[in-house]
């Protein structure tokens, strides 16, 4: 049984870099990432961000589906409470008349973003008419499941393409797989972001006996040429959880981003907690392995490969060894 490879890009800026070169850079490994073999190539959505180019995924997908000629591309994913349902159908849709039967929507309902970016995003929405991420949701679905010939229907999401793009829900919940499963999604696990290896069992299990589309994990993943190289690269690689005394949860990158939330949102942090991680490192073989591992114990079909290094030719060589490993392993 195999197991497909796809890539989830934040387009990060390096030290002394301006975006231009990080989004150059970007496209250069989804070219590359076609020529390697991976299954797809999606975008990120962060905001007010220094470090990372990319708050609007939808450009760069266009961008890329026109430098690249197989290779699925689309958003892990759009952050759809910033968002009007229509206006996501619209951009989704366009996407799929561009480029028909490549072109993939992820949908998050994490903010992307601390609150006062959050806030400035929402500015004049009410949010109370949008409802909760599952109506929001249902509408999303609702517009991208017209075609054109519904009687008295007077509003679609145009263009019509010849064929909607695949959905996927992102979450690390039983919450978000059921809503995923109800709405007949595809569902992601976001490992990379909640390594906790109970619930990924638990949210896997729930999934596979509710849905019969593939399962399919987010996983952060460092190659490199020594299982040395790249415990060093990973040393520096921190996910934290914040939950607030109002009750909103977030996974930031730093404990820093996590009380800079908390400050921004006018809440008093309940817990702030580094998470732990399902942080894939070591060389190819080995990484190869460990993604073999998985894929046995937990039913994996493709896992979305995050690798969390702002070097450019460290990102680049890492994606590299891990698809020729992939790729050897698949013709043994």
């Amino acid at each position: 049984m195999s197991y497909r490879l796809s890539i989830l890009d934040k387009s990060p800026i390096g030290e002394g870099e301006t975006a231009a070169t990080a989004l150059t850079r970007t496209l250069r490994l989804a070219q590359r990432a076609e020529e390697w073999g991976y299954h797809r190539f999606w975008i990120a959505e962060h905001h007010n961000t220094p470090q990372l180019a990319s708050p609007s995924p939808e450009l760069v997908i266009a961008w890329i589906l026109g430098q690249t000629q197989r290779i699925r591309v689309g958003s892990g994913g759009v952050m759809l409470q910033h968002y009007s349902p229509y206006k996501v159908a619209e951009n989704f849709n366009l996407l799929a008349s561009l480029a028909p039967g490549r072109v993939d929507l992820g949908i998050g309902k994490a903010p992307g973003g601390l609150p006062l970016s959050t806030q400035a995003l929402q500015l004049g929405l009410h949010q109370e008419e949008k409802g909760s991420f599952a109506d929001q949701l249902a509408q999303l679905n609702a517009w991208l499941a017209l075609t054109g010939t519904e009687s008295g229907q007077t509003v679609f999401p145009t263009p019509l393409p010849p064929a909607p793009p695949q959905r996927f829900v992102l979450g690390a919940s039983v919450e978000s797989a059921r809503l995923a499963a109800e709405s007949d999604w595809n569902f992601i696990f976001a490992a990379h972001l909640n390594g906790d290896k109970e619930l990924l069992h638990e949210v896997l299990s729930f999934w596979q006996a509710n849905s019969s589309r593939p399962t399919i994990v987010a996983v952060q993943v460092i190659v490199a040429d020594s299982s040395d190289m790249a415990a060093q690269l990973a040393e520096d690689v921190q996910i934290w959880g914040v939950e607030l005394e109002d009750g909103q949860r977030v996974t930031v990158a730093s404990e820093e981003q996590a009380l800079a939330f908390a400050a921004q949102a006018g809440s008093a942090p309940r817990t702030i907690a580094r998470r732990e991680q399902a942080l894939l490192h070591g060389s190819a073989q080995e990484v190869v392995a460990t993604l073999r591992s998985l894929q046995v114990q937990y039913g994996i079909d493709e896992f979305i490969i995050d690798t969390p290094v702002a070097e450019g030719q460290v990102r680049l060589t890492s994606l590299r060894l891990l698809a020729q490993a992939h790729s050897t392993m698949e013709v043994a």
